[in-house]
């Protein structure tokens, strides 16, 4: 079990919803959710990111820009550069197939992705096996670290190739939290979850 889940599974959904549907209901609720909680909530998330030990280690973290009401990220990025870490944001090539950890400088200029996500104009890559920790979103995620993304596959391909020993932790709130999320031969789960 996932020691940051331990006690509570927040939102409760009836554990046979199928992936369409769950996608569906968490969609909703992340645009209803006011944007004061979110930047609320979102604050006290990244005060647990930053006292986590495996993120104290890491020397160069891969985080995601936040859209479409997700955990948002922006503060955490600027404290994680503000402490010496290399910040990189994930990148997605015109076929969509592929994603790249691309290093995001300071004042970085941004443009959108083929999916609407924010990525650096200017990309300069990182290999992935040189990243110490993966910081993921999802649309659900269950105490055993299984997720549900919004459905494109990037980060379960983008996962599935890099080591086994990288850390992952998937960042969302206690209503993404689900007693079970179901999951296929492809999706690759996250080694901890940090949600509030």
């Amino acid at each position: 079990m996932l020691k940051s889940m331990k006690k509570d599974l927040g939102f409760q959904f009836p554990v046979r919803l199928t992936k369409t549907r769950i996608r569906s209901k968490i969609l909703k609720q992340l645009k209803i959710q006011k944007e004061e909680d979110r930047n609320r909530k979102s604050k006290i998330i990244q005060n647990k990111l930053l006292r986590n030990k495996v993120f104290k280690r890491a020397k160069i973290v891969m985080f995601y820009i936040a859209f479409g009401g997700e955990v948002n990220t922006q503060e955490m990025i600027k404290k994680a550069q503000k402490i010496g870490k290399l910040v990189c944001v994930p990148v997605c090539r015109k076929d969509k197939e592929t994603m790249h950890p691309a290093v995001l400088a300071g004042e970085a200029k941004l443009k959108k992705g083929p999916y609407g996500v924010l990525e650096p104009v200017v990309e300069s890559l990182v290999k992935a096996e040189d990243l110490d920790l993966v910081i993921v979103p999802g649309l659900a995620f269950d105490k055993k670290g299984r997720r549900l993304g919004r459905g494109k596959g990037c980060y379960d391909r983008f996962l599935a190739k890099i080591s086994a020993n990288t850390p992952s932790i998937g960042l969302a709130f206690r209503f993404q939290i689900l007693p079970r999320v179901p999951t296929s031969s492809f999706d690759v789960s996250v080694k901890e979850v940090i949600f509030s």
